[in-house]
């Protein structure tokens, strides 16, 4: 069952879905798990299918826009994240008040840029119980030269620095092609394209000031004050967006209890369906299983 909820985080009102699995009993109260999507997703493009796989293992799940995305309140689709771990753990504060909800089970799930929100949050929030990062960002600045050639490099730098002066003089960041700062994945485009193409929350344009939001936040900082609270990370051996070092040098940094798997044969937009969708919930909740049990 899925109900249409909001909560508030720094002022702004937030739009979200709470799905409820079918066999809770009255009065039951069951492990619950917050799902955060990417760099510019939005709650209902792929989550909705995260949230039934969890509802059918047991669990409360909870999609939400992150301010300024979809129909939660705030300026228009900025990255700010720093803002977005407000949020999530405005999310988490929602969820322990849920009669549905145990307060002390309350795990995190993101994917792409979501990975790398989730591993800051369970950092800094010690109620998130049990994390799960998939294709995470753990280095913004390792992660955005991995995929340009050198010239590409210094070209983005040249335009972030120009918009850097422009924000403090007008207070207006410029809005560039979605692909200009997030490069395309040629092996997966046309997935994500197709996926994108009926989204009506879908954007095609971002604000240069991505770039200093991605170069001022890296998940790997921190990801080891969540031990001993459990995290996983999950990449592919030939994920092209976000290469799998990045989950790689995030996993070397945490601490027990943790885990890495590599899926074989899959891009990065390929997590989202199919076959590696399924390899991606199995081993989420066998590790949700283990440290956080629904029941």
């Amino acid at each position: 069952m899925k109900r249409s909820v909001c909560f508030y985080s720094e002022g702004f009102k937030l739009d979200a879905d709470l799905y409820l699995p079918d066999d809770r009993k009255a009065g039951e109260r069951r492990g619950a798990v917050l799902l955060c999507h990417g760099y510019t997703g939005v709650k209902n493009l792929y989550l909705p299918d995260n949230a039934a796989a969890l509802n059918r293992a047991g669990y409360v799940a909870m999609t939400f826009d992150y301010k300024g995305w979809g129909e939660s309140e705030g300026p228009r689709t900025r990255l700010a994240p720093y803002s977005r771990v407000a949020d999530v753990q405005a999310g988490i504060t929602y969820l322990s008040m849920q009669a549905e909800v145990d307060p002390d089970r309350i795990g995190l799930f993101g994917t792409s840029y979501g990975g790398s929100t989730v591993t800051w949050v369970g950092a800094v929030d010690h109620r998130a119980a049990c994390i799960v990062s998939v294709v995470g960002v753990g280095n913004g600045k390792r992660w955005m030269t991995r995929v340009r050639r050198p010239d590409e490099w210094h070209d983005l730098l040249k335009l972030s620095k120009e918009d850097r002066e422009r924000r403090v003089m007008t207070g207006e960041s410029e809005f560039v092609d979605r692909g200009s700062v997030l490069l395309a994945d040629r092996h997966s485009a046309e997935l994500a394209a197709a996926q994108r193409k009926d989204n009506p929350s879908a954007v095609s344009e971002v604000p240069l000031e991505y770039v200093d939001d991605t170069l001022g936040f890296n998940a790997e900082w921190v990801v080891d004050k969540i031990a001993p609270r459990p995290i996983m990370f999950i990449t592919t051996d030939n994920d092209r967006l976000v290469l799998p070092e990045e989950s790689e040098e995030m996993y070397a940094k945490a601490g027990e209890p943790k885990k890495l798997v590599t899926l074989k044969g899959y891009s990065h937009y390929e997590v989202y369906v199919g076959p590696a969708f399924e390899e991606v919930m199995t081993h989420s909740l066998e590790w949700f299983g283990k440290h956080m049990p629904a029941k």
